[in-house]
């Protein structure tokens, strides 16, 4: 097995040319129908979809024929696609299996592979662990097989190219209430910041803005696309210039959410959370269990405490949420990333379908964003929150990561009340928290932090950064 492919919270990713060739795709495509020939299903089948990377479409055929040579049958999108399409239609498909060539939010230099489960949601750590299996006893070299041609496996039907956003554009319309958003007036900019969303928001909100709607695989005039304040400049920009009531964003792949409010100002996805949880409870009065990752705001441990709600933390990474999603009844789970999932929809993040639920939630209760926001102020007192990911070597990683195993007592000049060593390390302080862990899927450590001022915040996190 190549040392280059490593599985993170969310698949492989790797740099172009150098971790995520062809060769590696060949590896790691092979381990995966090798996986998929061992399980005992009625459906031997895959769906296959790609985001609009460099290369992506080229690194999705190659990966159709791989699975093809096994006789596995390959729904193959006809056209670059989002993730949660993907993870629709392996459910609606029966299918074994979904794959999607992306790297998600990760810079342009970067693609990866994502699994998809049969449910409709990310594989579990258990198939993961899986196809590793399988990965590391091809030992680094492919078997021996020749590959037909794409044509050749479309006219055997083999490989099924289809059209991954109609029959989902009809599902959205069953399941939200399009035509209330639309008779509601409010005025849309959209940025799918050069990924797979490309005018798919558009198709079911005629007349919205969009930005950055273009096929441009080095993402232009963004670093990466990653619905984040830091990112999101542009869209604030575009919001002020047309007046609009709110910006979305959804990143590479669209599977997350970002949002502007009015004012242009950012609304973090601890807020969009909790008002989507809001909304499903006391609005469509949907019930069920709140599954929230380490990183997300202790906002929704108060509201799962004051309304009686079961509250489940898992680790870092929506496979752990997906998972619960799909073996219990859960009202709404995600993290502090953009991606969630709800009890309306498969379990999987879905950056477009949350939009147009927080969009539903504004026409329904006739408030602008900002004063949703406002309210969660009155209700739960002021929270702000910030994350910062700082590029590292592996040896500063150790060293960071050392220091927090030493227990400080406390963090700057904040004494540590509490340590969760889940998923990193969990800092609290008074009416605060700072979490260190290391990227699964970048080298970089990701410091988050959560206070009742943005200046505490920032200070939490330039103490964070002065651990040793």
């Amino acid at each position: 097995m190549s040392s280059d492919i490593v599985f993170g919270t969310d698949g492989w990713r790797g740099i172009i040319a150098r971790d995520f060739t062809f060769d590696n795709l060949t590896l790691v495509a092979h381990a995966t129908a090798k996986y998929v020939k061992t399980l005992k299903v009625r459906n031997t089948a895959i769906v296959l979809g790609y985001d609009t990377r460099f290369l992506s479409r080229e690194f999705a055929n190659e990966t159709a024929r791989i699975f093809a040579s096994y006789g596995i049958t390959v729904h193959l999108t006809d056209r670059f696609s989002t993730t949660p399409q993907v993870s629709f239609h392996t459910k609606q498909k029966g299918a074994a299996l979904g794959i999607v060539i992306t790297a998600s939010h990760n810079p342009a230099a970067y693609n990866g592979y994502k699994v998809k489960a049969a449910f409709g949601g990310p594989a579990t750590p258990e198939q993961i662990a899986l196809i590793e299996k399988e990965l590391h006893a091809l030992k680094g070299k492919p078997p021996r097989t020749t590959l037909k041609t794409l044509d050749e496996y479309i006219e055997a039907r083999t490989i099924r190219p289809f059209d991954a956003a109609e029959s989902y554009v009809r599902y959205i319309r069953k399941k939200l209430d399009i035509d209330l958003i639309l008779k509601s007036g409010l005025k849309i900019v959209y940025d799918p910041m050069y990924g797979a969303g490309i005018e798919f928001l558009s198709r079911l909100l005629p007349g919205i803005v969009e930005i950055h709607g273009t096929y441009n695989p080095s993402f232009g005039d963004i670093d990466h696309p990653e619905p984040i304040a830091d990112c999101l400049r542009p869209l604030m920009e575009a919001v002020r210039q047309n007046k609009a009531d709110i910006g979305i964003a959804t990143d590479g792949d669209a599977d997350r959410l970002g949002a502007v409010d009015e004012f242009a100002g950012y609304v973090d996805p601890h807020r969009i959370f909790l008002l989507l949880l809001k909304y499903l409870h006391e609005d469509k009065k949907r019930r069920g269990a709140v599954v929230k990752t380490v990183s997300l705001s202790s906002m929704v441990d108060a509201y799962c405490e004051k309304r009686g709600i079961k509250l489940i933390q898992t680790p870092v990474g929506f496979k752990h949420v997906a998972k619960l999603m799909n073996d219990d009844k859960v009202l709404i789970g995600g993290e502090e990333s953009g991606g969630l999932g709800t009890s309306l929809h498969i379990p999987e993040r879905d950056g477009v379908f949350n939009a147009l639920l927080l969009l539903e939630m504004m026409a329904t209760r006739k408030k602008t964003l900002n004063e949703l926001c406002d309210e969660l102020d009155e209700e739960f007192g002021p929270h702000r929150y910030r994350r910062r990911d700082v590029k590292v070597t592996e040896a500063q990683k150790k060293a960071i990561l050392a220091a927090c195993a030493r227990k400080p007592l406390k963090i700057g000049r904040h004494p540590v009340l509490k340590l969760d060593t889940m998923d990193g390390y969990k800092f609290y302080v008074e009416n605060g928290w700072l979490l260190i862990r290391a990227s699964g899927t970048e080298p970089l450590i990701r410091f988050y932090a959560e206070a009742e001022t943005t200046n505490r915040v920032e200070e939490l996190l330039d103490e964070g950064l002065k651990l040793k």
